[in-house]
């Protein structure tokens, strides 16, 4: 019976590393949108622009952002789930090394 405590607590490590990479994902996503964001609509914000030209670099922004906070989201999601890499052969190192 002494192994359904080690089950349990693998079980919490287990449900807290998902926890914790999933508001990783959240805040890098963000984090990565916001720059995103800056870089394209900061110049429409900051500087006097035309205005077809400022409506044009703001409204980007806004496509551009959301687009790269999924993609980035997804795919710290998706490399956490596939593990860490596996050498292809244990105790050999690759021939390009």
């Amino acid at each position: 019976m002494g192994g359904d405590g080690y089950q349990a607590r693998r079980a919490q490590a287990e449900r807290d590393a998902i926890t914790v990479e999933i508001g990783y994902a959240l805040c890098s996503a963000a984090f990565v949108a916001v720059v995103a964001f800056g870089a394209l609509a900061g110049p429409a914000l900051l500087l006097e622009l035309p205005h077809p030209v400022e409506t044009f670099l703001t409204r980007a922004g806004l496509v551009l952002a959301p687009v790269v906070f999924v993609v980035r989201a997804v795919g710290v999601l998706v490399a956490f789930r596939q593990g860490p890499p596996q050498p292809s052969q244990p105790g050999r190192t690759s021939p390009d090394s």
